[in-house]
């Protein structure tokens, strides 16, 4: 039988080592590279545009993955990531090799567990106690 504390600090590991790499390798830089000044070239999946494609994707690479290092709204702020890693893996990387599609396919796995599991015992929103009233599962489940 697993003990619960190991648990915990799975959660925890996952949580922060995934979320800081995908801020420092990822989000960061392409929130530089936003506000940068420079002309926008940057991958248009959904056609909506260089700029707005960039634009979520900060949002999601950055701000929905520093949400998730400190263990706020953890499961909703999953949502954004995996979908980004989703395009990245099956669009952008559609015609790649497994290799080239490895990088964002680990965190696609990553984000879809942290949807799953929420923050763990180890997280601001535990720590600081801030319980969800909310009416219905799903909201709930959502907020965690």
């Amino acid at each position: 039988m697993i003990k619960h504390d190991s648990i915990a600090w799975g959660v925890f590991l996952l949580r922060v080592s995934g979320s800081f790499f995908m801020i420092y390798g990822h989000g960061w830089p392409k929130l530089i590279r936003l506000f940068s000044g420079d002309p926008v070239r940057f991958y248009n999946p959904l056609g909506i545009g260089a700029v707005p494609s960039l634009i979520l994707v900060v949002l999601a690479e950055f701000l929905c993955a520093l949400f998730i290092l400190l263990g706020l709204f953890t499961r909703l702020s999953a949502i954004p990531l995996i979908i980004s890693m989703a395009v990245a893996s099956f669009i952008h990387h559609g015609g790649d090799t497994l290799a080239g599609k490895e990088l964002p396919l680990i965190y696609l796995l990553i984000f879809t567990t942290l949807l799953l599991t929420g923050p763990g015992r180890f997280s601001l929103q535990h720590g600081l106690g801030l319980s969800l009233k909310t009416s219905g599962k799903p909201k709930k489940f959502l907020l965690q």
